[in-house]
């Protein structure tokens, strides 16, 4: 189940909204369900906010070398589809 986060429509203004909904807070909800209107603990108005993406980070190619010298096994595919450790 995807995380979204939310923020009170006044955030600004401390007296309309719990300490909940007054800084960003996130919620577990199913994807079917629609967005939350009001706060869970004081019922005032919030709005869903943009949060962050993880994506994943670009990294160099290794080598074969690298990877032996990491400890990994380096495999190339033979011609009846098998491996063999190079």
């Amino acid at each position: 189940m995807p995380i979204y986060e939310y923020l009170s429509e006044s955030p600004d203004d401390p007296d309309s909204s719990c300490p909940v909904c007054r800084k960003i807070f996130e919620l577990q909800r199913s994807l079917g369900r629609d967005a939350l209107e009001k706060c869970p603990v004081c019922r005032n108005p919030v709005r869903k906010v943009v949060s962050r993406v993880n994506t994943k980070v670009a990294t160099k190619e290794y080598s074969d070398s690298d990877a032996k010298a990491a400890g990994f096994d380096i495999l190339q595919k033979n011609c009846d589809g098998g491996y063999d450790k190079v």
